[in-house]
């Protein structure tokens, strides 16, 4: 099955397919851990995991790369006038976001490389710039990119030449570099200024630090190769932090950097644009604190196009809680997870594959939640008519543990609090009764599990045996 994915570079859908045949190499770009992640950041986070998953649903192997800025002028910034060394500083939010990824539940990448860490590999690279005279040092100290030298400069963003306005991005024209050659290169290497502190390392152009962009060519390099599959990111770094990638990468290697670029488009919070100074900037514990959990977010994030901003709010949220919860009824009742460890190979959706296909048409969502609608009105009919053949509940038991899966929806919060729920309405000596039989039961005492059995249907009770222990209900 083709996996289709809208390409940037090019503005048109491609097969998205590794180009070795084996494993789909991709990078995307991390956080700045100089504070907590908000929720605009996490769609992106959340998109990217949901496009890996859908990959991987077809057998697709995965390398997966995000990396973590863990030096820039705010990390610098915070860590002196904290008074803490950077790497505390930037160890603190990373963990923490790492916290809220969990939640998430996101997939771990394969490797999560740090800029600090990597200064050498983006020291080399420098130096391969200026000797192809691509890049060179100001009389400052700092090192820039020749923007003129790359003819093929603005082919992901369109923004070429005249194109270019001067200042228009802060990250393009710093106010304080005054020794470039043109007011449109951009910084490889920062010479180290007072303010800085401690916070600094030797180069052959002097002590300084890394610019934004050379960080994420020289791991994407070290860990997918000269070329990869994919890149990905949120629409925002497409100018110029991904247009700069392009320049420095394909001009140090004279290779095709990544041949995909995927980009999640902004989120905006009750029709506002996400700023500080609107309040706007909402965290993973924020949403917590408002009762939701963090599998609700996840729907809410996913259930837009990537491709269109989507308008968060908490009507939203609240329809995905009540949304998920009836999912979870079913999810339960099925017994799904009973499949987990005998699903065919490879996987077959049998009935759901028209969802599997929506996925595979551009990450289409909604449309594969259409879908996932009707046929669990279908599965819920069925059962109600107790209709539902044993070839039947099977082909449903793997088509909803394959959907949840790839969508990433971890529906077991929602049916242990369930069950929690159900156990408290209990009486409690029909309680004690039902956890001594399952005690019996273990200990292959029949007489004693019937005969508890039998008090319990007396006491106007039924008790099911379930594959992880019982459930009891008064209907």
């Amino acid at each position: 099955m083709e996996f289709k994915l809208f390409n940037t570079l090019g503005r048109k859908l491609d097969n998205l397919r590794p180009e070795d045949g084996d494993t789909l190499r991709f990078y995307c770009c991390g956080p700045t851990v100089y504070g907590p992640a908000h929720i605009g950041n996490f769609r992106t986070f959340v998109i990217q995991d949901l496009c890996r998953r859908v990959a991987e649903s077809i057998g697709q192997r995965t390398l997966h790369i995000r990396n973590i800025t863990d030096v820039d002028d705010k990390t610098i910034r915070q860590a002196v006038d904290s008074g803490k060394p950077l790497g505390r500083v930037t160890r603190q939010w990373r963990e923490q976001f790492e916290k809220d990824c969990q939640k998430l539940n996101l997939l771990p990448p394969h490797h999560a490389p740090s800029a600090v860490a990597h200064i050498p590999e983006q020291i080399e690279l420098i130096k391969g710039l200026i000797a192809k005279d691509l890049a060179y040092v100001a009389t400052n100290g700092s090192v820039y990119f020749r923007i003129s030298s790359f003819q093929d400069y603005g082919k992901l963003s369109g923004k070429t030449g005249k194109g270019l306005q001067k200042n228009a991005d802060h990250r393009l024209s710093d106010a304080d570099e005054y020794d470039k050659e043109s007011w449109q290169d951009f910084v490889l290497w920062k010479q180290a200024k007072p303010e800085d502190g401690i916070n600094y390392w030797e180069s052959p152009w002097g002590p300084g630090r890394p610019g934004w962009h050379i960080e994420c060519s020289a791991m994407a390099i070290k860990y997918l190769g000269e070329s990869f599959d994919m890149h990905s990111g949120g629409i925002d770094l497409c100018f110029p932090h991904h247009e700069n990638e392009i320049a420095q990468s394909e001009g140090a290697t004279g290779k095709p950097f990544a041949r995909h670029w995927f980009h999640i488009s902004h989120l905006k919070v009750e029709g506002q644009k996400m700023s500080k100074s609107t309040g706007n900037l909402f965290l993973i514990k924020d949403i917590e604190n408002w009762g939701f959990h963090p599998m609700e977010l996840r729907y809410v994030l996913i259930s837009g196009h990537y491709r269109q901003t989507f308008n968060f709010t908490k009507e939203s949220m609240i329809a995905a809680g009540k949304v998920l919860h009836r999912f979870a009824a079913l999810y339960q009742q099925l017994d799904c997870m009973a499949v987990a460890q005998e699903l065919p190979r490879p996987n077959s959706w049998g009935s759901f594959v028209g969802i599997q296909q929506a996925l595979l048409e551009d990450l289409n969502v909604s449309k594969a939640l259409g879908q996932l609608h009707i046929l669990i009105a279908e599965i819920t009919q069925k059962i109600r008519n107790q209709s539902l053949s044993i070839k039947e509940k099977r082909d449903f038991q793997i088509g909803l543990f394959l959907t949840f899966d790839t969508l990433g929806i971890d529906l077991k919060p929602y049916y242990e609090k369930q069950s929690e729920l159900k156990k408290r309405s209990v009486p409690s000596e029909i309680q004690e009764l039902a956890d001594k039989r399952w005690e019996a039961k273990k200990n292959q005492q029949w007489e004693l599990a019937d005969r508890l059995r039998k008090e319990i249907v007396l006491g106007g009770w039924t008790i099911k045996d379930t594959k992880t222990g019982f459930d009891l209900r008064n209907e």
